[in-house]
């Protein structure tokens, strides 16, 4: 993000009158999640909300998302909803995703096209791989040259049920014994993505269950994504690929 996370984390950007970290709390809260931990790296001294605990990942510029979530492991207790601080998500979208029964969900954009040609003017960038077969996801995450037969985008916001969740520890537990890198991305064990975890809970058997999210997202990745979407907001066209809803900016 360049010149906006010189001294800031992405999550501390505004987005109206809030952080995108102040957003997630309040979405949160409006799904009925009460207990929320926030997981910290660069310039964590940043990062201070009252009612929410925090758990520092001191090793975040040598790793990746699995080692900063696994940096929460001992709050980790029943039903857990896995979200990105550099994603912005509605209300509605976290309801869906935490009434869901099954013991994985991840959250996925049918629509991903009319967003992408909003937010980059084609649809042949930035892509990876997402295949639903049936009711389940069956691959996701490999890096795409082509959105040819790519109906779906992964969005980035995850829940586990408390089995769901003994799947993925146990998995994790023992990736981390063998020393392996992951499959999907080849990186080394402590730089894995979440779409390197989901893909080998996939792989060893694992349901994970799609949640639509057409117009239920945000992604602030570059200073571009930023600087678009600030501008859409103030133009009065986010709505064009953005349910803005109960968020009040």
């Amino acid at each position: 993000m360049g010149k906006y996370t010189e001294n800031l984390p992405k999550g501390m950007l505004r987005f109206g009158s809030k952080t995108l970290v102040q957003h997630q709390i309040d979405v949160l809260r409006t799904a009925g999640i009460e207990e929320i931990v926030i997981v910290t790296g660069y310039r964590s001294d940043t990062i201070k909300y009252p009612a929410v605990k925090y758990c520092h990942n001191p090793n975040y510029a040598e790793t990746n998302m699995v080692e900063s979530l696994m940096c929460a492991r001992e709050e980790m207790d029943g039903d857990l909803l896995v979200a990105y601080s550099d994603v912005l998500y509605t209300p509605k979208l976290a309801k869906r995703m935490v009434e869901q029964p099954a013991d994985i969900s991840v959250a996925v954009d049918p629509e991903w096209r009319e967003y992408w040609l909003a937010r980059y003017g084609t649809t042949e960038t930035d892509l990876e791989t997402l295949t639903i077969r049936g009711r389940f996801v069956v691959d996701l995450g490999v890096p795409a040259n082509s959105s040819a037969g790519i109906d779906h985008r992964y969005v980035g916001l995850i829940r586990f049920s408390t089995a769901g969740l003994d799947k993925a520890l146990t998995l994790y537990d023992s990736k981390k014994a063998s020393g392996e890198s992951w499959t999907k991305s080849g990186n080394e064990f402590q730089k894995g993505y979440m779409t390197d975890f989901l893909g080998e809970l996939i792989q060893a058997g694992a349901k994970v269950t799609p949640v639509m999210a057409a117009k239920q997202w945000l992604e602030f990745d570059t200073e571009q994504d930023y600087e678009l979407i600030l501008k859409h907001l103030q133009t009065g066209t986010l709505t064009t690929f953005f349910e803005l809803g109960e968020i009040l900016v």
